[in-house]
C-alpha cells in the first residue's frame, strides 16, 4: 500500500540526480526576472518520471523539473512541452504555476529543464480529501471537476497550442504510441495479454473524435489546493499533456471510481454517501452539465484504454529500471501501491468488468499472477471451479516489473 510520505515534502538531493548548483545559479541569474541568490536546493520525493526540485532564495522559492539522464524512450520526460503548455494556459488564467524559463543545454545542469513559480497550498493523496470536514469533501471534488471541464473548454488555436498534438485520432494515436514503447523495449520483456490490447484495441475506437487540450494524468495529487478552500491554484505534470479527446482525459480521471484507496489514491469500495462525496454517475453528470453533453455512452471503453496506457507506462518504467536509469526504490514502490490492485478486479463481479471487457488479472511489479475462482472472467490459465480465495499464479510467469492488463474482450 502506498504511503503519501513517500512522495510528500522534500529530501536532500539524491546522489543520482545531483547537479552543478552553481552553473544553475549562473543560468537563473541570466534568465530569470528578479532572480536573487544564494540559492539551495532540494529535491521532492515525488517527482519521479521528472526530478524535481524545489529552489530557494532568501526572497522567495521556485521549482525545477528537468529530463533525468541516461538514455530515454521516444517523446518521454519532454519537459519543454510541459513548459510550453503551463505558459500558453496561463495566458488563459488557467491554475498553472508562472513559467520563468525554459533551458534546452545538456550542458547547463547535464539535461533539460524548466524553472516555474513554487506554488504553496495543500495537496491531497487520496480522492477522498480524507484531511478535510465531510461536509466540505463534495466541493473538493467538484472542484477538480469544474477544473478539468474548463480545460477540456480552452480553445487551444486561441492560446497558441494549435500545433501541440496532431488534430484528432487521440485514442488511435495513443494506442499507437504506447503500443509501440511496449513492443519496442526489448529489456522489459513482452506479453501476449499486452499484445492482445495493443491489437484489439484499435479495432473497437469510438467513432467521435473530438480534440481538446488533455492534461494526461489528471487526478487529486498532481493539483494544488488553496490551503483553506476547495479551490484550485495550480494543475501540475504536464508531461502526457497533448491535443487529444477529452472523454479519453475525462475518463483517466473517472477511474478514481473503479481504483481502490490502494491504487492512485482510488475510491472504490468506500461508502461514498456516508463520506460526504458523490458516486461516479453523480460526477460525469456534472462533467456533462459542464461540458454540454447529454451523457458519455462509451465510458468504459476509454476507462479500459486508460488502463492499457497505464499498463505500458509502468512498462517503461520496468525497462528504466532493468537499464539502470530508474532507482529501484520506485520500482519497490510502485509494487507495493498496485499489489491490490487483483483482488479487487476479482470483486468486480457483476460490473462492467465482467460485462463488457471480461478483464481477468492484472500482473504486479514483482508479485505473482492473481484470479479470482470461478469468476467467468478468469482466464484459462489460472481458471479454478469453486469460490475459494484468491490465490496465486506459478512465481515463473511473473515477469518481474511490468504490470500488465489481462483482457479478454467479450463481443
Amino acid at each position: 500500500m502506498t504511503n503519501r510520505h513517500d512522495f510528500a515534502g522534500t529530501v536532500p538531493v539524491r546522489e543520482q540526480h545531483q547537479f552543478d548548483q552553481t552553473a544553475l545559479e549562473r543560468w537563473m541569474e541570466q534568465n530569470v526576472a528578479g532572480y536573487a541568490g544564494p540559492l539551495t536546493v532540494d529535491q521532492f520525493k515525488g517527482g519521479q518520471s521528472n526530478p524535481t526540485y524545489r529552489l530557494t532564495t532568501p526572497g522567495r522559492s521556485y521549482v525545477l523539473r528537468r529530463k533525468p539522464r541516461g538514455a530515454l524512450l521516444k517523446g518521454a520526460h519532454a519537459v519543454e512541452r510541459e513548459a510550453r503548455v503551463m505558459a500558453a494556459l496561463g495566458q488563459a488564467d488557467f491554475p498553472v504555476p508562472y513559467i520563468h524559463g525554459l533551458c534546452i543545454d545538456d550542458s547547463v545542469i547535464g539535461s533539460w529543464f524548466f524553472v516555474m513559480d513554487m506554488i504553496e497550498g495543500r495537496i491531497f493523496w487520496d480522492a477522498s480529501f480524507s484531511d478535510v470536514s465531510r461536509h466540505d469533501r463534495a466541493a473538493y471534488m467538484d472542484a477538480m471537476n469544474a477544473t478539468l471541464a474548463r480545460l477540456h473548454t480552452i480553445d487551444p488555436v486561441f492560446i497558441g497550442l494549435s500545433d501541440y498534438g496532431k488534430p484528432g485520432g487521440y485514442v488511435a494515436r495513443q494506442v499507437a504510441r504506447w503500443s509501440g514503447q511496449y513492443l519496442s523495449d526489448g529489456v522489459a520483456g513482452r506479453h501476449p495479454a499486452m499484445d492482445l490490447l495493443a491489437n484489439w484495441l484499435p479495432r473497437h475506437l469510438p467513432a467521435a473524435d473530438e480534440v481538446a487540450i488533455a492534461h494526461g494524468d489528471f487526478r487529486a495529487d498532481n493539483m494544488i489546493f488553496h490551503p483553506t478552500e476547495p479551490r484550485v491554484l495550480a494543475v501540475l505534470d504536464w508531461e502526457l499533456s497533448t491535443l487529444g479527446d477529452p472523454l479519453a482525459d475525462f475518463a483517466y480521471h473517472v477511474m478514481m471510481f473503479r481504483m481502490p484507496p490502494d491504487i492512485l489514491g482510488g475510491i472504490s469500495g468506500l461508502d461514498l454517501a456516508a463520506l460526504g462525496l458523490p458516486d461516479e454517475a453523480a460526477y460525469v453528470d456534472a462533467y456533462c452539465r459542464r461540458t454540454g453533453r447529454d451523457g458519455i455512452s462509451n465510458l468504459d471503453f476509454y476507462i479500459v484504454f486508460n488502463m492499457f496506457r497505464f499498463a505500458a507506462i509502468l512498462h517503461g518504467i520496468k525497462g528504466r529500471v532493468a537499464r539502470g536509469t530508474r532507482p529501484m526504490r520506485t520500482r519497490m514502490l510502485w509494487a507495493n501501491a498496485l499489489r491490490a490492485w487483483p483482488s479487487w478486479l476479482g470483486r468486480r463481479r457483476n460490473g462492467w468488468i465482467e460485462s463488457w471487457t471480461k478483464i481477468s488479472c492484472w500482473h504486479i511489479c514483482g508479485a505473482h499472477w492473481w484470479s479470482r475462482p470461478g469468476c467467468p472472467a478468469a482466464s484459462t490459465h489460472t481458471y479454478r471451479p469453486g469460490n475459494g480465495p484468491m490465490r496465486p499464479f506459478h512465481p515463473r510467469d511473473t515477469l518481474g516489473g511490468a504490470i500488465v492488463l489481462t483482457s479478454r474482450p467479450h463481443f
